[in-house]
Order: C-alpha cells, then structure tokens, then sequence
C-alpha cells in the first residue's frame, strides 16, 4: 500500500475523478436548462377537465395545460377534498396537485390554477379546443364559435378554421406593413426632426441672425419631413381600420363567450389535432420567434432579439478596446519597465484587480465615465443638447468600457505570460541582425505572443458576457425602444441604452408579474447565453490555434 501512494497513483485517480465529476455536474445542468428552457415551446395537449370544488355546487369545467405537479401533505389540503367530496378515503400522507396554465386572464385575473388529483372526475382532449397567443392578457383558451366581418357573422365557404388562418395571415401582413412605417420610416423622420432642432438650437447659442440662409434650410427640411409624416400618418390610420376589421366569438371554459379582434391575436393553433409533423413545425416556429424577434408582456412572452444583439455588440466593443490597452500594458511591464519593487508592486495590483467586485467597477464607470467624462463631453460638442444628457447617461459605450476595465487584468496577465515564454534567443537574434527592439517587438515577439493575447481574451469574453451588476448601473434597460445600429447616421449609436441577456434573465426571473409563465423563459434565455458565450471562445480559440500553429516552427 506504502509503495501505491508513494508512486502518485492516488492523485491521478482522484484527480481524473474531479474532473470526472465536475464534466458530469456541468452538462446535467446543460441537460436542466436544456430541457426546461426548450421544452417550453412544444405544443402541449389542452385537457378539458371536470372536478368538483364542493358536494353543494355543480361540477366545472377547467380548460388548460398542464405545467407541473407536487405532492403536498394530507392535511394542508384534507378540509377542501371533504367539501367536495365527503365520503372520498385517503391511502397515505400526500396527495398530487396539479398546477394547470388556464390563460384568460383578462376574464379570470388568473393565468395558473391549482387543481388537487383527487377532484378532478374526468378529462378529455376535445380536438376543436384552441389555443390563441395574444399580444396582450397572455393566452386565450376556448373553441371558436363565429367570425365577423366589420360586425356581421360571415359565412365560410370552407372549415371555419381554415377561414380563421387565412383572416389571420392577412392580419399579419398588414401589421408587417404597420412595423415597417412606425419603426423604420417614422423613426427615421422622428430622428431627423430631432437633429434639425438641435443644429437650430445651436444657432441660437451661436446668436446666428433669424434670417441667416442656416435657418431657411432647417425650416425648409422640416416641412418636408413633417408633410412626409401627415402621409405616413393617413396611411397608418387606413392600415389600423383594415386590421381591426375582423373578429371572432369563441366560448370560454365557463360557457360564456368573448369577442376578440384578430388583431391582438399573434396566432391561433390546436393543439390536441396537430400531427407530428405539424408540431415539429410549430416548435421550429417558436424557437425562431424566440431568437428573432422582441418582447412582449413584459418580457414574458414574444422573442429577445434585442437583448442578443446587445450583448453581442458590447461583448465585440469591449474586445476592441480591452485588447490594446492590455497588450500594451503588458509589453510595457515585461519588456520595457525596470524590473524593480515598483514594477513588483504594479503586478501585485493588476492580480489584485481581477479580484474586484464587479458592483464596484459599476460605480466607478457611474461616476468617471457617465457623470465626468460623459457631462464633459456634452459640455463640449453638446450644449444644443442640454439639459438633456447625450453621453452624460448610461449607454452601450460606457458599459463596453466599464467592462473592459474589469477585464483588463486578465488580458494583461495572460499576455505577460506569453511574452515571459518567448526565448530570449529570438530577441538576441533579431537584434543580431540589425533590427530595433521596437521592430523586434512588433516583427517577432508580438506575432509569437499572439495566441498568449488569445487566451486573455477568451478568459475576457467569458467573464464580461455574463456581468449583470455594473451593466445595471452604467447602460443596461429593461426594453429598449431602439438598437445601438440602424439606418441613421451615424449607424452606431454608442449613447443609447441596450438590453443585455443577462439583465434580461434577471429581470424575467425575478421582476415579472407573472411568475410561472416567465419562468421556462429564464431557462431558455440562459442556455442561450451559455450558447452565444461558447460560439464567441470557440471563434477566438480557432484563432489562437491557427496562430499557435503559425509561430510554432519559430518557437522551436
């Protein structure tokens, strides 16, 4: 036994089994977020159930999905079973409830209902029992009954369903068309007005004359773009009266019967007809709805496009700037910094630094990058402006810089290491041979040190794309109106705010209104995150790679 531990066996078993068990734990949580988060968007079997809540009223009717059970004790919930059913025996301590999603909150104030097993008499999957996903009040379950048109009934020619479908993919086209001039065409000229009363106010401040030719041209572009606007307007106004045209009568679980129009509705379905192909279908639907397109309900429903664009965007923005301050600090310590107790110091610090709290380098950007050189940058190239803050407010530039300042030390740390690896030979060579040190640097020993800077940044990306607590302090919103990109000059907009997945998990999980609705959300945002976070270091490690394979033969 003596000679086993003494020959290192022990610690290799123990370790192989750590990483064993640490690869296990990480994808059975892979597999958790996985299945919670994606098994969202399958359609599920609408049950029509019928249970007594007493012996003295009629049984109801309950219309919904079944989202979860548990098993609660006996006596919690043993008065409520004897009301509705006094000679019901027991057999053990618990019984099952069932949490059951039954939309109409609009009606009911409701969306979940528990139901405990033992009441429930008998459930069937009626196959003309529909589910429709609302823009507003979440999702409506009962089976259709009428369609109007302008307020009278018509009559289909075909399956009424099928003349629902088509009256809804009409809808939908004209709300595309209804996107298309609120977003983009009046965005555009609510953006360009903006700039056009800020260069006349700056006219002011320069006491420009009132009948300067400056002022003639800004009133002359405002007419134009205000006349625009009364068309888009009378054309908005046309498209709504279309879209509000039809409607439907459908009966709820309760027997009355409601009237929505088609226009708050985003689709129709029913679930318990559907074949397998036709629910691969809907689920592929609703995985590219949910990467494509925004919000809704409060972040509850609809896609996160924005919020995977944001963080995307801020994670390629900190790269650009934490590179080269990093590699530049880096050189700076390794190959040009005497090597005494203040360079010692500096190291000491930097390691330091990467220990932080990420809250407080949240405040540091509040206060240096927003409130001074934002307010001072506003007080420079925009005083039209004031008092409304350009950069003096949180925005996508800061939070790209507050997080490149956390993760600096790391760059800078991994890039020493890679320099400290480089033989002195190769610099002795170089300079050998007639070139400068800076030229060295720049020729042979970056090149080489070039995967080194890769690691850095991968630790960086991996580290930033996660931060949510400086992101709450110096740029990150719930929803924002409009993308740090688009089509007005100057393109990138780095003063807007943006939403970022990680605030995004935090604010679904934990701010929403509707718990249980929000909370397949959270999973399915999170194995996104994880998702984009490891297409970002597998991109920059195919880089590293390629770059250690180049410099390798140098190296040897």
């Amino acid at each position: 036994m003596k000679k086993w531990l003494n020959s290192g066996s022990p610690m290799i078993w123990l370790n192989a089994g750590a990483v064993s068990a640490s690869i296990i734990m990480v994808v059975a949580l892979l597999a958790l977020i996985a299945v919670q988060g994606l098994g969202h968007f399958w359609p599920k079997p609408v049950i029509a159930y019928q249970y007594s809540e007493t012996a003295a009223t009629p049984d109801m009717r309950l219309i919904g999905e079944v989202h979860g059970d548990e098993w609660v004790p006996l006596e919690q919930v043993k008065a409520q079973l004897l009301q509705s059913q006094p000679d019901l025996k027991f057999e053990g301590d618990t019984v099952e409830r069932l949490l059951i999603k039954t939309g109409n909150r609009d009606s009911g104030g409701l969306d979940f209902r528990w139901i405990v097993a033992q009441q429930i008499k008998s459930q069937t999957l009626p196959e003309n029992l529909m589910v429709l996903e609302r823009y507003e009040w979440g999702n409506f379950y009962g089976f259709l009954q009428e369609i109007s048109e302008n307020g009278q009934p018509v009559s289909a020619s075909g399956d009424l369903w099928s003349e629902l479908q088509q009256r809804l993919q009409r809808t939908e086209e004209i709300r595309a068309e209804i996107d298309v001039i609120e977003k983009d065409d009046i965005g555009r000229i609510n953006y360009h007005i903006e700039k056009l009363r800020l260069q006349q106010r700056a006219l002011e401040l320069k006491e420009v004359a009132d009948g300067d030719s400056a002022y003639q041209k800004i009133a002359t572009e405002r007419n134009e773009l205000e006349l625009e606007y009364q068309q888009l307007q009378q054309r908005l106004e046309q498209l709504y009266q279309h879209i509000s045209r039809d409607s439907i009568k459908a009966e709820m679980m309760d027997g009355t019967q409601r009237s929505i129009s088609l226009a708050k509705i985003v689709r129709a379905y029913r679930p318990n007809s559907m074949t397998a192909p036709q629910k691969i279908g809907f689920y592929i639907t609703k995985l590219w709805e949910f990467v494509s397109t925004e919000p809704r309900e409060a972040n509850t429903e609809g896609g996160i496009f924005p919020a995977i664009f944001g963080t995307v965007l801020m994670v390629i923005l900190m790269s650009i700037m934490v590179t080269p301050f990093g590699v530049v600090a880096a050189v700076y310590l390794r190959e040009y910094a005497p090597q005494g107790f203040i360079t010692r110091v500096i190291r000491i610090a930097v390691n330091n630094l990467a220990g932080v709290p990420s809250i407080v380098y949240g405040v540091f950007g509040l206060g240096f990058f927003v409130y001074f050189l934002g307010g001072s940058i506003d007080q420079l190239f925009y005083p039209e402006a004031a008092p409304a803050p350009t950069f003096g407010t949180p925005g996508i530039l800061w939070s790209s810089l507050t997080l490149a300042l956390l993760t600096v030390p790391v760059v800078i740390v991994a890039t020493e290491e890679g320099l400290s690896r480089i033989p002195s030979s190769i610099r002795e060579g170089s300079l050998a041979l007639g070139a400068t040190k800076a030229e060295t640097l720049w020729r042979t020993v970056l090149p080489m040190a070039s995967p080194a800077m890769m690691t850095g940044l991968i630790l960086a990306v991996a580290r930033a794309a996660g931060e949510v607590a400086p992101l709450m302090l110096v740029g990150v919103v719930k929803l924002a109106p409009t993308l740090p990109l688009d089509g007005n000059w100057p393109l990138l907009h780095l003063d807007r705010k943006f939403m970022h997945l990680g605030f995004h998990i935090y604010d679904v999980g934990f701010q929403s209104p509707n718990v249980e609705a929000s909370r397949p959300l959270v999973f399915a945002t999170a194995l996104l995150l994880v998702v984009i976070i490891v297409v970002l270091n597998l991109a920059a490690i195919a880089i590293r790679n390629r770059l250690r394979e180049k410099y390798k033969s140098l190296e040897q």
